[in-house]
């Protein structure tokens, strides 16, 4: 009787040390998978840098903000040629391919939309078949909506020149896979919104 109570005890024991470590092993997976799951939703998320634009392609201009010029104000002294933010009169794009002054050019970007520049009487060969394949054809209300990509003649520009909100990149063509990437990332974004 002895015995069989002895050898009842030990199962019981050998039980609960084998329930314990198993209690242990959950408890640790669970713990790792929550760890790493929720580490990868806040890295996700984390804006890095104190001005909240995430970082992207392009070269990067300080935000100059948004603000809404009134007729006969005067103009800032923008920190980009083209500009890529800052005070401008509301002025919408109503049209593709043409020459936009500042205020039309800050107001698409904006909104969202990207411009691409050129220098010539016409966009260099495949731009159009760019814009075309990344926004569709263009549209005034796609760029009062700030999804299209706007090609503008710019007197004195030697590259390709693509701007968005607070950034600019420059290409020798439009083939150069930066251009697309410029475009995409940037496409929709626009002046932050308070």
């Amino acid at each position: 009787m002895k015995s069989a109570r002895a050898q009842q005890m030990r199962r019981a024991r050998l039980t609960t040390g084998l329930e314990r470590v198993a209690v242990v092993v959950a408890s640790l997976a669970l713990s790792i998978g929550l760890i790493v799951a929720l580490s990868g939703y806040f890295a996700g998320r984390d804006q890095a840098g104190v001005s909240g634009v995430p970082n992207g392609p392009g070269h990067a201009f300080a935000d100059l903000g948004d603000a809404q010029l009134k007729p006969g104000q005067p103009r800032p002294k923008y920190n980009s040629n083209p500009p890529t933010s800052g005070a401008h009169l509301p002025e919408p794009v109503l049209t593709d391919g043409a020459e936009l002054n500042d205020d039309q050019l800050l107001q698409a970007l904006s909104l969202g939309d990207v411009v691409v520049m050129y220098g010539g009487p016409t966009p260099p060969p495949g731009l159009d078949a760019l814009a075309r394949k990344l926004a569709g054809p263009f549209t005034p209300a796609l760029a009062a909506a700030g999804q299209a990509v706007i090609l503008a003649r710019r007197p004195g520009t030697r590259r390709v020149t693509g701007v968005a909100w607070t950034r600019m990149v420059q290409v020798s063509a439009a083939a150069d896979p930066g251009l697309a990437q410029f475009v995409q990332f940037w496409l929709g974004r626009g002046a932050p919104r308070s």
